[in-house]
């Protein structure tokens, strides 16, 4: 274990939080929890990527630009990490999510809850994250996720940003919440975990398709109508779920919606301007070089609205094109060559 050297807070006295996964939002969500006070121990699967971060006292690969608060634990080893945590808080891409709790509940300490910050699907089965979680924990443990309208790099800068802790245990939420809650950070709370995973899960494969409309050159006007409609699809399909509306309204639906779908540090939105420009999939991901949730997801909300009998025809375009090889502007003369209805539906 190593200590990251700089100016801060040496001596914080609060909970110490195991944050697994140190990719540019493990980071981050590492530095916020610093910043309110919180203790922190980063775990990374990547030793020599964990190493290095040790070794620079940065992580240099996601976020070059911003040192490490001075104390901040960076563990190479998983069991330490989580035995020596009060707290566990899981940032890795949503494929990997079900693997990692099952290894580390042996070495989970009595009450201790389990949090995570991943957006998607569980690849193959379409199960949201709290589903695998509740069925390996049962009620042994509280559960929440943290989600919400959140750029990476603007947490690590500082700057205003807003985001909610959902679940069904409100005392433990409430933790979560005032752990990351201070300064330029506001923490709300929901009882609704289903329309919050929703809403972070269906804006990843929206804001590819408004990328790929960018990077056509299709204008301001196609981009509000492909997130406006996309809402639309995302609500019918949190209705059939029972997500609440005002979830989906709120900053895990529509406001992580327009970000996402409007904000050049979108990995979701750069695959899709990069398939609007022409390149494959597999060039783009290549060139981003970190998971892009919108791929996997795609495949299994397109598999989920047609399970329920939810039309999605956005969802159902950006599959086609990532999973199946449909040209972009064919897909695009589809949508708008459906027939008329009113906008209520």
């Amino acid at each position: 274990m190593t200590t990251a050297q700089h100016p801060a807070n040496q001596d914080q006295a609060g909970p110490l939080i195991a944050v697994l996964g140190a990719g540019s939002w493990g980071t981050a969500l590492a530095m916020q929890l610093m910043r309110a006070g919180s203790r922190v121990a980063l775990w990374d699967w990547d030793r020599a990527h964990i190493e290095a971060i040790a070794a620079a006292h940065r992580n240099e690969k996601f976020l070059p630009d911003f040192p490490l608060p001075e104390g901040m634990l960076i563990e190479p080893e998983l069991e330490t990490a989580v035995r020596m945590a009060d707290e566990i808080l899981i940032v890795v891409p949503s494929h990997a999510f079900a693997g990692l709790i099952g290894q580390i509940r042996p070495w989970l300490k009595e009450g201790q809850g389990i949090s995570w910050a991943c957006k998607g699907l569980e690849p193959g089965t379409g199960r949201f994250l709290h589903e695998p979680a509740e069925a390996l924990f049962g009620d042994e443990r509280p559960l929440a996720v943290v989600t919400g309208p959140s750029f990476a790099k603007e947490v690590a800068a500082n700057l205003p940003t807003a985001i909610t802790v959902a679940g069904t245990d409100s005392d433990y939420c409430k933790k979560i919440a005032g752990a990351l809650h201070g300064g330029n950070f506001r923490a709300y709370t929901s009882d609704d975990i289903v329309g919050a995973e929703l809403g972070g899960s269906v804006k990843n494969v929206l804001a590819v398709a408004t990328g790929m409309a960018d990077g056509m050159g299709l204008g301001n006007n196609a981009r509000a109508a492909l997130i406006t409609r996309g809402l639309a699809e995302m609500m019918r399909l949190g209705r059939a779920l029972g997500a609440r509306e005002r979830t989906l309204t709120g900053l895990t639906g529509m406001g992580d919606l327009v970000l996402t779908c409007t904000g050049d540090l979108s990995r979701n939105r750069t695959l899709g301007l990069a398939l609007g420009r022409g390149k494959t999939v597999e060039e783009a991901v290549e060139e981003i070089g970190q998971v892009v949730e919108g791929v996997k997801t795609s495949a299994e909300i397109w598999r989920l609205a047609g399970r329920l009998g939810v039309d999605m025809p956005i969802a159902e375009q950006v599959y086609g094109i990532i999973h199946e090889g449909r040209d972009p502007h064919e897909s695009l003369r589809e949508l708008l060559s459906r027939e008329p209805k009113s906008e209520a539906v």
